[in-house]
């Protein structure tokens, strides 16, 4: 029986991150995968992403793209799982969550990038200079267990996620409490999973 949420990916992706919100849910679902040369820029899937990005998941004929929009999304439609915020959490789950799809990742790409703002530009630039915008999420993750208080969430997916990423390629340094942090994730048994997934995904290819 086809599930009534698809994913679309590609195992060296964020799509990455989408699959390990959807193993957080515990939810049923599809998978597409594109490759980036052919598929990707098809008529057919631009009709569900005209950025010809991924990740996009469809879910009962709704379209989300957007790879923190899908992590908030997947937590409100999937309750049970318990990855949405409770009121207490809200402001700091909302906070991280938008300060990871924003200044860290654009802070971050830019130093992949070799983009290094002038101090005028960095008035213009959302994460201001790159040592700033590591720093705040490295105090804030030093704070508490997880990026909304003490009990992990979608935001952690999208969070941890990225400080995963940047700390494999050397974009920022490993400190304590990042490190901590991942570890914290990378234990879970969801992580494990969409892990699995997707490499044997990359190494069929």
């Amino acid at each position: 029986m086809t599930a009534d949420l698809t994913l679309y990916t590609n195992p060296r992706s964020r799509g990455r991150i989408a699959r390990w919100m959807l193993e957080e849910t515990g939810a049923a679902y599809d998978t597409v995968v594109l490759d980036y040369g052919t598929t990707m820029v098809a008529a057919d899937y631009r009709a569900i992403n005209p950025m010809m990005k991924v990740p996009a998941i469809v879910h009962r004929g709704q379209v989300v793209t957007e790879t923190a929009a899908i992590c908030a999304y997947l937590a409100e439609a999937f309750p049970d799982a318990e990855l949405a915020p409770l009121p207490a959490e809200r402001a700091a789950y909302y906070r991280w969550l938008f300060f990871g799809a924003g200044p860290l990742e654009a802070a971050a790409t830019n130093r992949a990038m070799g983009v290094t703002p002038t101090p005028e530009q960095q008035r213009m630039a959302g994460y201001g200079d790159f040592d700033r915008a590591v720093g705040v999420i490295g105090d804030a993750v030093a704070q508490t267990p997880y990026v909304a208080g003490n009990r992990f969430t979608a935001a952690d997916v999208y969070v941890g996620s990225q400080l995963m990423w940047f700390t494999q390629f050397g974009l920022i340094s490993k400190t304590e409490a990042i490190m901590a942090y991942i570890g914290r994730l990378d234990d879970r048994p969801a992580h494990h999973r969409a892990t699995a997934l997707d490499d044997g995904t990359a190494e069929a290819d």
